[in-house]
């Protein structure tokens, strides 16, 4: 589980397509400290460290990713390539401070960024959910988009918006987003559990 508080910007810096696609990310956590089998959310996909490497500060881990995941992600439409920045985050441990939402690591489809606009010392950003998703979304619930936790402003039909604030911009891949390009979507759990009971009554 993860929260949606980025805690890193990884570097992709090796690919390769063996089966599933295999790659290896550069990051400013301690390699030593990253146990193999363990979680890390990289765009807010929920992926397995396979391996490590490095030293502190200069360090790396890989992981693999399987066909299911590029599919229903946003990899789909802009793959990975070298160099690309990535939003990092660990996994949650026991007594972490919980500073955003539940966040699973489990992509649910992609959104699109429809407009960017600043707000005073913010980024004001209207995306648009796949139709199968934007009945998740509610106006100040929250979603993981690119594996960040946000609070949605507002709702209409399959768009909503968020704001971006100075820190978040600074700490994160935002800062680069423009209008068009493809995000990794997760919808909030509780949204998705009280839809489920809807539909069994």
């Amino acid at each position: 589980m993860f929260t949606g508080i980025i805690t890193d910007i990884g570097q992709v810096v090796g690919l390769e397509q063996r089966g599933d696609l295999a790659v290896r990310i550069a990051t400013a956590y301690d390699p030593a400290g990253i146990e193999i089998g363990a979680s890390i959310a990289c765009d807010g996909i929920c992926l397995t460290v396979t391996g490590r490497g490095g030293d502190p500060g200069a360090g790396w881990f890989a992981a693999d990713l399987s066909a299911e995941t590029v599919s229903r992600t946003s990899l789909a439409r802009r793959p990975w390539q070298q160099g690309s920045r990535i939003n990092l985050e660990r996994a949650l441990r026991v007594g972490d401070e919980l500073g955003g939402h539940i966040v699973s690591g489990h992509v649910d489809g992609i959104a699109e960024v429809v407009s960017l606009a600043e707000e005073g010392d913010s980024t004001r950003l209207r995306l648009r959910a796949m139709p199968e998703l934007a009945r998740f979304v509610a106006s100040k619930g929250s979603v993981a988009l690119n594996g960040t936790s946000l609070t949605v402003n507002e709702v209409e039909g399959c768009e909503f918006g968020v704001n971006i604030i100075p820190h978040t911009r600074a700490h994160t891949t935002w800062g680069g987003i423009r209008a068009g390009d493809a995000v990794n979507l997760e919808i909030d759990t509780l949204a998705r559990y009280v839809a489920r009971l809807q539909d069994w009554e």
